[in-house]
């Protein structure tokens, strides 16, 4: 991720600084520690954003899950609904963590100055962008947690026998989320449009993705929502929670769609982005 030359020319930056090797790489390693200690720090102090960026998936989980009861739905195999919420919020948190606060933290700190005068500073460029990216994944892994503990614990939801599926959809969901959410910021102008744009862009699909209700195999929803991401991250997520005799807990496709999804924004984002605000 680098600026263009007339940019850099024009704002006085400098080539991005990289993490060293052997006892410098050490050095740099407890560097990122550090970035993402105060990543965390920041995101923490600021309650009303972590209560909505926790508690989101956590609060519906416990509606939906109470309100469905032990109702089954014939949609997932007639199992109970609550197996199915259980993953898809799991999901959710990855997503909202990895792409929905990512891209607006990026957008608001591009276009305050904040990612130029960091990227100026003598913290190596790729320490601070990799703790950016830890701190969503720890943001990610805290929801993940509690909605598990919350699934089993609270409504005896089956977890997975076999950690290894989840586990696997979990990291290359979040990386390949990651890489959209820096892709997709790129592509709005001020950070007064960043919460709006994105929230409803990503509310809207993760509705036709069936995260609220299980989508019928098939149906039109279904086929509509199988072009994004979402529909497959917490499709290939409830793989792995999934019950049913027979039924593989890798889902591979899913995976795939999921991989090339990432693959595609990261491309985005290694030939947009851009560290000084975009109306400088």
């Amino acid at each position: 991720m680098t600026d263009t030359a007339g940019r850099a020319s024009a704002t006085g930056d400098r080539r991005p600084k990289a993490l060293g090797s052997g006892a410098d790489l050490r050095a740099d390693l407890r560097m990122v520690g550090r970035q993402l200690g105060y990543e965390q720090l920041a995101f923490w102090r600021n309650p009303i954003g972590a209560v909505f960026t926790v508690g989101f998936s956590v609060v519906f989980l416990v509606l939906l899950a109470s309100s469905a009861g032990h109702s089954r739905s014939a949609a997932i195999g007639n199992l109970e609904v609550v197996q199915y919420y259980v993953p898809g919020f799991t999901a959710y948190g990855v997503m909202s963590a990895c792409f929905n606060l990512l891209a607006i933290t990026l957008i608001i700190r591009r276009e305050t100055g904040l990612l130029k005068r960091l990227r100026l500073s003598p913290l190596p460029t790729t320490a601070m962008v990799a703790a950016i990216f830890l701190n969503a994944m720890v943001i990610s892994a805290v929801q993940v947690v509690l909605l598990l503990a919350i699934g089993r614990l609270g409504y005896g939801v089956h977890l997975p026998s076999d950690p290894g599926p989840l586990v696997v959809v979990l990291v290359v969901g979040a990386l390949s989320f990651a890489a959209l959410g820096v892709g997709v910021s790129t592509f709005i102008p001020n950070q007064e449009a960043a919460g709006p744009v994105i929230s409803i862009v990503f509310f809207v699909l993760l509705f036709l993705s069936g995260l609220w209700y299980p989508l019928a195999p098939g149906s039109t929803l279904a086929r509509i929502s199988a072009w994004f991401p979402m529909r497959h991250m917490i499709t290939a997520t409830f793989a792995s929670f999934d019950l049913r005799p027979g039924v593989s807990p890798w889902a591979w496709r899913d995976l795939g769609v999921i991989a090339i999804w990432g693959a595609g924004g990261a491309v985005v984002a290694l030939r947009r982005f851009r560290w000084a605000p975009v109306r400088g």
